[in-house]
């Protein structure tokens, strides 16, 4: 991966681990940047699986979606098991 790849992936990860803190409740950066860049993981992963295509035809916007979805998702999960 490019330099620009890597900085664009780590800036999605912030934005839905945000988002995802926003909705489900947490705080800090380097949290949204965990949880948004393993939500984007999960998140591609679950929604390749369950067969669910969200529609949204803005790539960017599509992403940010898939690992808010993911992020929310890995948040729950650490709360349960913590």
């Amino acid at each position: 991966m490019d330099k620009r790849a890597i900085a664009a992936q780590v800036g999605i990860g912030v934005v839905a681990g945000w988002l995802a803190s926003w909705l489900v409740g947490g705080s800090g950066l380097l949290q949204y940047v965990v949880s948004g860049l393993a939500g984007s993981l999960v998140g591609g992963f679950l929604l390749e699986r369950l067969g669910i295509d969200l529609g949204v035809r803005n790539q960017a916007a599509n992403r940010i979606i898939t690992a808010t979805i993911g992020a929310i998702a890995v948040v729950l999960l650490a709360r349960l098991i913590g």
